[in-house]
């Protein structure tokens, strides 16, 4: 969802308000497609930040993904040697990911100063001064380079906001779905240190 507003911006077709209009058209290309890759046993093939940069470059249409995936099929001959480069190697790749999340939590606005000139002023779009808000966000942002996993990122941050907001006294606040996500991401990062510890897991 982050990822489809973040290139949703970069091509310019967030609202004022910034809101995705007609978003559950694209959520569902993106659902259907996860699913499909999941079913031919390959990658997810879902909305990715670094679409950002080719929606940067002017890329607009599917077009896109199709000469991308054309540029990947001499690759996947060469893969077992691409498979000896060490996790250590792409993770200035993954900071890449992080710094581009973090530049799309800016955004600019115009004030005039006291002569009556227009200067540009960056506000944050995330809102730091909120613990509930701020610290998920920057669990998300930090984790992804240092677990050189961003799904690791986002489980943290999931996990962070829900028990924030039940130490605040405002579980409340908390979405259904949130309360699903985190318990799900729960059980992702558990269940592999209880199967290390106990026998019967």
């Amino acid at each position: 969802m982050g990822t489809l507003v973040g290139v949703g911006k970069t091509a310019g077709y967030l609202t004022p308000e910034g809101e995705l209009p007609e978003i559950r058209k694209p959520l569902l290309v993106d659902s259907l497609a996860a699913v499909a890759g999941g079913a031919a046993s390959s990658s997810s093939a879902t909305t990715y930040i670094e679409s950002g940069a080719g929606v940067a470059d002017g890329g607009r249409t599917g077009w896109v993904a199709v000469v991308c995936g054309a540029l990947f099929v001499p690759f996947m001959f060469v893969s077992p040697i691409i498979g000896m480069v060490p996790a250590q190697a792409t993770a200035p790749a993954l900071i890449v990911v992080g710094y581009l999340m973090i530049s799309a939590l800016t955004e600019a606005e115009e004030e005039a100063d006291d002569e009556g000139r227009r200067r540009p002023i960056n506000l944050a779009g995330i809102d730091f001064h909120d613990v509930a808000i701020g610290i998920p966000a920057a669990l998300t942002i930090i984790l992804m380079p240092l677990t050189y996993s961003i799904t690791n990122g986002i489980g943290f941050g999931f996990i962070a906001y829900v028990l924030i907001r039940v130490a605040q006294g405002q579980s409340h606040r908390v979405h259904p779905f949130m309360w699903v996500a985190a318990a799900a991401f729960t059980l992702y990062f558990l269940v592999p240190f209880l199967q290390d510890q106990l026998s019967w897991v």
